[in-house]
């Protein structure tokens, strides 16, 4: 093991990170910026890639600036996921703005394949659910909303990929077009059975193959970039949820995390068994190495962290994340307030792109307190429901190590095991996501021999029990399934 660090990019939803680890997990250097949210419609939502790459690549010069004299042995890329861009094969520009996670403009083209008959085809193969969610019908909607660009694709000019594959087109000058398993996995073109694009799903989505990256392990070689000064290897690669699941060292089948950050995902370990969910989970891939996948169980929640986000940016009734926390805990209750954040439809276990957020139960002593009371609890309660899931289809995991920046929050996390009525962990440190991509990078690097040796740097910071009356806990996700009821779309 070299004394050098491993850099890590952690490129999300609202912005832009790098990190720099020591070989013992230690934060070393780092640098954040935010870039600006497009929401062009109701339901859309869209980045400018060249926002995405001048803070992703700003980041990582002032983090080598803080490192000095220090060598990088490797850099390691982890991304928000689903998130698509086309660009132009000769230029690297791109063609359109990214499509997010979140936008719901192409709910109509899911809608239709479901009522096709094509769910448990697309199902089986990618272990998805037929929705906008995902990436192959944002990638066609591009294709289609761009003029000529189906005849670009067609001559072969054009690529198309996740973030992390957009950056390691431009920090290795256009030499690499490359994806991992688990940014793969999210697209719904991906066969995770065979491990392969599938031409059905490409021809059922109306995406060329041509436009597609070649997709490799998650820890391995990406190529060198130039774009720092001396050649960085690239060897680690993987979506956010999966980095975080490596970075909390969920490595033996039934180990589960859950990740806050704009959205909240939980995801378990499956290993080597691809989970066939009845409850409307998501089957993906952890991590892939060797060629050989780790397969995980997943339920999503989309608005989590962009709930509070929306209270101040918004309402403007809180100043940051801090002072919702000091609202929660200034009443002893909502007063039968709660929030349900449906900004972008209900992911797990609902899949219902249409549903519309709510706050319901206000009365006139309804105060900024219980509002913002309620926008925590909802996080809470929609982690119930996921593991509720879970239990459904035979999986009741005994405890759950969190992480993200929620996860800062005490009181959160307390009333989270008090209505998952199961301990909730939280580990020394809370930004597993970059961290996960590190270890990717130093196994690819051969810093690490294995995954099992990385998992000596997870340290407990602190554990919260469960201490609330069953029958309290009965009550309250009772009033959580009765406002979930309310923003419903009818079947």
């Amino acid at each position: 093991m070299s004394d050098g660090v491993i850099l890590a990019l952690d490129q999300g939803t609202t912005s832009s990170r790098a990190m720099a680890f020591g070989f013992d997990g230690s934060v070393v250097a780092s640098a954040q910026e935010e870039f600006p949210q497009i929401f062009p419609h109701s339901g859309w939502v869209e980045h400018d890639p060249e926002a995405i790459w001048r803070t992703q690549r700003r980041t990582a010069e002032q983090t080598l600036e803080q490192l000095g004299s220090k060598k990088v042995a490797a850099l390691g890329i982890t991304n928000q996921r689903e998130t698509v861009i086309v660009w132009d094969r000769r230029t690297g520009a791109p063609i359109h703005n990214a499509i997010v996670w979140q936008d719901r403009r192409t709910a109509q083209i899911t809608h239709g394949l479901a009522a096709a008959g094509h769910e448990q085809m697309v199902g089986d193969r990618t272990g998805l659910v037929l929705d906008p969610y995902f990436s192959a019908s944002k990638i066609a909607w591009i294709l289609d909303a761009v003029p000529g660009a189906r005849e670009r694709a067609s001559k072969g000019d054009l690529a198309a990929g996740t973030i992390d594959c957009f950056l390691i087109w431009r920090l290795t000058g256009g030499r690499v077009h490359a994806t991992d398993a688990t940014n793969a996995s999210r697209t719904s073109l991906f066969d995770i059975r065979t491990g392969r694009w599938d031409a059905e799903l490409c021809t059922l989505f109306n995406v060329p193959m041509s436009l597609l990256p070649e997709v490799r392990d998650s820890a391995g070689d990406y190529g060198v970039s130039d774009i720092f000064g001396p050649s960085l290897p690239i060897r680690g690669v993987a979506g956010d949820q999966q980095a975080a699941l490596v970075g909390q060292a969920c490595f033996e089948a039934g180990e589960v995390k859950s990740t806050y950050g704009t959205g909240g995902f939980l995801v378990l370990n499956t290993g080597a068994e691809l989970k066939r969910s009845q409850s409307r989970l998501l089957g993906t891939i952890a991590y892939q190495l060797g060629g050989k996948p780790t397969y995980a169980l997943e339920g999503s929640i989309l608005s989590a962290g962009s709930t509070i986000q929306w209270l101040r940016d918004g309402l403007k009734i809180i100043r940051d994340g801090a002072h919702a926390g000091e609202l929660a805990q200034s009443v002893s209750d909502t007063a039968g307030v709660y929030l349900v954040p449906a900004f972008a439809g209900l992911g797990a276990p609902h899949w219902d792109s249409a549903a519309r957020g709510a706050i319901l139960g206000l009365q006139r002593g309804s105060t900024i307190a219980h509002i913002a009371r309620a926008a925590l609890e909802g996080v809470a309660f929609q982690t119930a429901e996921l593991l509720q899931a879970m239990a459904n289809d035979g999986v009741a995991p005994q405890r759950l190590r969190v992480d993200g920046g929620m996860a800062r929050n005490d009181w959160l996390l307390q009333f989270m095991a008090n209505i998952l009525g199961m301990e909730v962990v939280r580990p020394a440190n809370t930004e597993t996501t970059a961290l996960g991509a590190a270890i990717l990078a130093a196994v690819g690097a051969g810093e690490f021999s294995s995954l099992d040796e990385a998992a000596a740097l997870w340290r407990l910071d602190r554990k919260f029990e469960p201490d609330m009356a069953p029958a309290d806990r009965s009550r309250q996700l009772a009033g959580w399934q009765s406002a979930i009821a309310r923003v419903k779309t009818p079947n």
